[in-house]
């Protein structure tokens, strides 16, 4: 649905994006992350036509974004960081404003924009004007004029910025929502919001990808070969005797009758930790690799990028 093929922007002698290359398939929300300065919403907005590629390709549903670019933005819903809203329309007005600056094609626009106002939870205040909604009104007005004509595709640059708490639980379950019928491009700093809500990450750091997988997978390999055992005890003996398995590196201590064994990522332990607590009389009450968060993949990914860059 989305495939981006060599993408590269030059602003003279700085490199903004370097060589992006991937895809999402259609059904797909995945969540596109980097420090500030990666490169992010220069690729959003290469990807949306709003600036061109000095190099590359970028394909909407197999249509390029310059070369075809009213085939591509029609497949497209775009929510910048700040909506594009006109403060004294009201909310029904702008939106049928957005769906003329569209050139969207629906049987009933008037059937179509009430649909949206009341997926979107605004259908209530439809008649306000934008400048007396709320933030958190106006970020859902944002979405709604993102889901006009149907598009495929929706890229959505932080749209939970400057949103309460309780507003951005709203938002974040209505995102959700929609990514069981669109293919959904998330730019967040909010991890946490991104690991809720997505099922795949692309890291950049430097215009470079640095990570492209999902969470499950990014958590395991970075967490190398790291396990957690619990288990019931004399603990300097348990130290002991996990250390003394072949190829670990080190165990540490993390609780009460809680160890972090250290040993290359290569090599399946489980069993072994398995028999020697067995053997040792040891009662073993867990054992799994260790997992990070998504914040700590991210810092480890992005570091590492910007060494290499």
């Amino acid at each position: 649905m989305i495939e981006l093929k060599g993408l590269t922007k030059r602003y003279g002698e700085k490199v903004a994006v370097d060589n992006l290359s991937f895809t999402i398939e259609k059904g797909e929300v995945v969540g596109f992350l980097g420090p500030n300065g990666a490169g992010k919403s220069t690729t959003m907005n290469m990807l949306t036509g709003y600036i061109s590629a000095t190099e590359g390709q970028a394909l909407i549903d197999g249509y390029d974004i310059l070369e075809t670019p009213n085939e591509a933005k029609r497949r497209i819903g775009y929510l910048p960081e700040q909506p594009p809203l006109y403060l004294d329309m009201t909310v029904d007005e702008y939106l049928r404003f957005a769906f003329n600056l569209k050139k969207a094609k629906v049987e009933d626009v008037k059937t179509h924009i009430d649909e949206i106002l009341e997926r979107v939870g605004i259908a209530p205040v439809k008649t306000r004007l934008i400048k007396n909604l709320s933030k958190g009104y106006r970020q859902r007005v944002g979405l709604a004029q993102a889901l006009l004509g149907n598009p495929e595709v929706l890229i959505l640059d932080e749209p939970t910025v400057g949103l309460d708490p309780a507003q951005m639980i709203e938002i974040r379950n209505l995102i959700r929502d929609l990514g069981k019928e669109h293919t959904v491009l998330l730019s967040s700093h909010i991890l946490h919001e991104v690991s809720e809500i997505c099922n795949r990450i692309i890291m950049i750091a430097h215009g470079k990808i640095v990570a492209d997988d999902s969470l499950e997978n990014l958590s395991h390999t970075a967490a190398g070969g790291r396990l957690i055992v619990e288990a019931e005890g004399d603990e300097t003996a348990i130290l002991a005797a996990l250390f003394t398995l072949p190829t670990v590196h080190g165990v540490t201590q993390i609780g009460a009758q809680r160890f972090m064994i250290e040993a290359p990522a290569s090599v399946e332990l489980r069993r072994a930790i398995f028999d020697r607590c067995v053997e040792r009389g040891f009662a073993l009450t867990q054992l799994k690799q260790e997992e990070l968060s998504l914040e700590e993949v991210f810092l480890q990914r992005t570091q590492e990028g910007g060494a290499n860059a």
